[in-house]
């Protein structure tokens, strides 16, 4: 799940984020998907994050079905699931989808990011997807090494939690363990 490693750092409220670009090709995060839901469902929590709402989404189960058809993964919990176009969405032969809407539809970017403070000490990690509009389609949130399971605040902090974060960035950007990490300080959502 390797790709080229790169770096973005943007403005963000009383900090900045870091971002990683991934690769936007279905298989690609189709098995990013497949690993978080099916290998790491009990860390992490996920959801929308936009402007004005955070939905924090953490499940008690490992999904009963991670699956791919017409472009969409399904992750399927059984009495609930969720839908995130991530590959060609063509409809059906009667109904096919406009050229126009598969390209807004599907992921056109993501993401592995994390939040740092003004003084450049990381706060918070995770991944984010965004369809070819721009729109956020999803958020995912790492373990977090100021924060509990219970996220409540660690004190110390645990570095142990980034171990999630160290294996993707070792798998999908061939990069080794930041030192960084290690350095978050306080908690996360304050300033």
């Amino acid at each position: 799940m390797s790709t080229t490693p790169s770096r973005i750092v943007e403005e963000a409220g009383n900090g900045k984020v870091e971002i990683f670009p991934l690769s936007v090709a279905p298989d690609f995060l189709f098995e990013l998907c497949r690993f978080l839901f099916e290998e790491h469902w009990h860390e992490i929590v996920f959801g929308s994050c936009v402007q004005g709402a955070v939905f924090e989404i953490a499940v008690d189960a490992a999904p009963k079905k991670v699956s791919l058809f017409d472009g969409y993964l399904t992750v399927d919990f059984g009495r609930w699931h969720f839908h995130l176009c991530i590959g060609e969405n063509k409809g059906s032969p009667r109904n096919p989808t406009p050229a126009d809407l598969a390209a807004r539809r599907r992921t056109a970017r993501a993401e592995m990011y994390r939040n740092l403070s003004a003084d450049g000490v990381p706060r918070s990690w995770g991944l984010r997807f965004f369809n070819g509009a721009g729109e956020q389609q999803m958020t995912v949130f790492l373990p977090n090494p100021l924060l509990t399971p219970a996220m409540k605040p660690s004190r110390p902090p645990n570095f142990d939690r980034l171990a999630l974060w160290d294996e993707l960035r070792r798998r999908c950007l061939g990069l080794a363990p930041d030192p960084l990490d290690r350095t978050a300080r306080g908690f996360p959502c304050g300033g």
